[in-house]
């Protein structure tokens, strides 16, 4: 009964904030929005999108209703968004996976930076780097070491080229001179069982799949790739601890085709920094290994930006094409 009642509490919060945006914009939403995911039903983003379209249905009193659009490390998904009315109503749950899609794909057929305006930032989904048992590395000094003595000789798996996790394990071992394999899987549901039965010694996977093996005792996890501590994986070092001001983790933010109105851009935005700051969410999104992390249009349009710029320098760095 608490737990209800303090949402309804969150969610009146979250409408009274939005109740004078609405009056420059009174009719928005007058009918259901579509939040475009470019990723499959089930995965880590597609859960997060449905996490906080359920509660935007509530506040805003509209059906938000998540639409799947596979593709293209998330770029066919936002090709349609772009494409769009700016008008409110079909919006895209974007990952960082955008950001490094130009860069890697021959042919894209918008800029995410130009053809999208950021509306808010919404989670964090930290990765961790975990080992079969029988790698001598339980933290990231022991790997960098274990990697600086065997240059070569040892491969690592993620769920594709181009992708966070492995971009964020090439920052590394370009910041430690270190050489190690990269092997790309098709997704990443086959890379901790992998790991688990010797077929590969090294993964990097999102941190609630890595913990969940590593409390069983069947896998390592050595670290966190980001600074900010996953609530249940507080005993998990960061890489940082190793290279300081570390920091890698793909982020998702809610964007709009360009020409949204400001008006609509900032009521969405209220309402979702309103919601992101409750106890029930920070509490759901931790059981999907995520981390409530708001920013608003004008801090995130540029920390994109950046990112992308990042990750360009990164893929340039290691000559890292797609494969």
């Amino acid at each position: 009964m608490r737990a209800y009642l303090t949402r309804r509490a969150v969610l009146a919060a979250a409408l009274a904030a939005a109740a004078p945006l609405a009056g420059a914009q009174p009719d928005y939403p007058s009918k259901p929005i579509r939040l475009l995911v470019g990723y499959n039903a089930g995965g880590g983003v597609d859960a997060l999108a449905r996490m906080l379209s359920s509660r935007l249905s509530t506040v805003l009193g509209q059906q938000v209703v998540v639409e799947n659009r596979t593709g293209a490390a998330g770029m066919i998904a936002a090709d349609f968004v772009s494409k769009s009315a700016p008008d409110g109503y079909t919006l895209l749950m974007g990952e960082s996976g955008l950001l490094v899609a130009p860069y890697l794909q021959s042919k894209t057929s918008i800029d995410p930076l130009k053809a999208l305006v950021p509306v808010a930032g919404t989670f964090i989904a930290p990765l961790m780097i975990v080992a079969n048992n029988s790698v001598p590395a339980s933290n990231p000094k022991e790997l960098i070491e274990l990697l600086r003595k065997n240059p070569g000789r040892l491969s690592y798996a993620t769920s594709g080229v181009g992708t966070v996790h492995h971009l964020g394990f090439e920052l590394m071992k370009a910041q430690t001179g270190t050489f190690i394999v990269h092997v790309p899987y098709r997704g990443a549901s086959q890379i901790a069982p992998d790991v688990i039965g010797g077929q590969i010694p090294i993964g990097v996977v999102s941190a609630a799949a890595g913990l969940a093996q590593a409390k069983s005792g069947k896998l390592r996890a050595v670290a966190l790739m980001n600074t900010d501590k996953l609530p249940g994986a507080e005993n998990v070092p960061a890489m940082a601890d190793a290279l300081p001001g570390f920091n890698v983790a793909p982020r998702l933010m809610l964007l709009a085709p360009n020409g949204t109105p400001a008006v609509i851009v900032e009521k969405l935005n209220e309402t979702v920094r309103t919601l992101l700051a409750s106890a029930d969410l920070v509490q759901a999104a931790a059981l999907q290994g995520a981390i409530p992390a708001y920013m608003p249009p004008a801090q995130l349009g540029p920390e994109m930006q950046r990112e992308s710029a990042e990750w360009g320098r990164i893929i340039k760095a290691q000559k890292i094409s797609a494969e």
